[in-house]
């Protein structure tokens, strides 16, 4: 089982942690980190920022929304940090959510699926240094080619329902974020009849020895996706149907935090001692995934994770 790092973007906590949490990641030795995007940097500028101050991780960054950013804007961005910080590069791609592309982007969300296609399909020649000429239904992009040296990034794909696996399957990785090992081998199975080659990362919140802040960093984390349709299904088939169908009546999101039991934190995420979270991750490594990014929580007691982050080094 590889192992990753991807910066934990938590809103409670300072967000220059995220370059913190990158460099205590590179020094155990980690060998990529993820760079994701939410409220506060821009991923490209934080993924440079990351580059410059670690030494020989990889870094991939994402996943981005296909329907707010193009494919030649992607291709810029990884052409960019590649060459200011000479590192290998990759980029994630993933659809997002509606707050994030219809309310603070003002796109449109609809065609989201045959976007994140089209969007593997325009951005691997862009990546390889070829000129543009893809026209599809939601993206396109003619006639531009990178004026910086080609990073030929691997492509990610951030995946949760049928479509979006057909997409990853045109990728060189499939990436799922917040699903039990149970979940994930039933993807990972879809995926197989399409791909028996795209390789699966599944990004994982991880604390070792956890104190009650860091357990109760991670139950916020899960209230936005009980009010998501698909992760519903997900958490009723892990046995959770009494919390799933209190979701449904759309509560405040306090009242369904406190509804929250420690055992659906325990069913997505790395949470116990060291042995403990080792006989988690051969869960994953059974289901079919090749790489566990961990996403390491970070509290006052264990600021960044780094804790985290070195017992599963050793």
């Amino acid at each position: 089982m590889r192992l990753s790092v991807s910066v934990g973007l938590w809103q409670d906590r300072p967000a220059g942690e995220a370059v913190l949490t990158a460099q205590i990641a590179d020094e155990h030795g980690y060998p990529e980190i993820w760079v994701g995007e939410m409220a506060t940097y821009d991923a490209f500028a934080l993924a440079t920022a990351i580059g410059a101050r670690t030494r020989r991780a990889a870094l991939t960054v994402g996943p981005l929304a296909v329907n707010v950013r193009d494919p030649m804007m992607i291709a810029m961005g990884a052409a960019s940090v590649a060459d200011l910080t000479g590192r290998p590069v990759g980029v994630a791609l993933g659809t997002s959510t509606p707050v994030v592309v219809e309310e603070w982007h003002g796109r449109s969300r609809s065609g989201s699926a045959a976007a994140l296609r089209e969007a593997v399909q325009a951005l691997r020649p862009l990546l390889d240094g070829e000129r543009s000429d893809f026209s599809g239904a939601h993206v396109a992009s003619r006639g531009y080619r990178l004026r910086l040296a080609a990073p030929r990034s691997t492509i990610s794909v951030a995946a949760f329902g049928p479509a979006a696996v057909g997409a990853a399957a045109l990728a060189d990785r499939m990436v799922l974020n917040l699903l039990t090992p149970a979940s994930a081998a039933r993807l990972i199975t879809d995926l197989r009849l399409l791909s028996p080659t795209t390789r699966v990362a599944a990004w994982v919140a991880a604390a070792v020895d956890p104190d009650q802040a860091a357990i109760e960093q991670i139950r916020r984390a899960l209230v936005p996706y009980l009010y998501a349709p698909g992760y519903r299904e997900m958490f009723a088939q892990a046995g959770f149907e009494d919390v799933v169908a209190y979701a449904r009546t759309e509560p405040h999101p306090r009242a369904l935090l406190a509804a929250i039991p420690d055992g659906m934190l325990e069913a997505v995420a790395l949470i116990g001692d060291s042995v403990e979270i080792m006989d988690r991750l051969d869960a994953y490594e059974e289901a079919g995934v090749d790489e566990v990014a961990l996403v390491p929580v970070s509290t006052e007691s264990d600021p960044c994770g780094e804790a985290t982050l070195k017992a599963l080094a050793d």
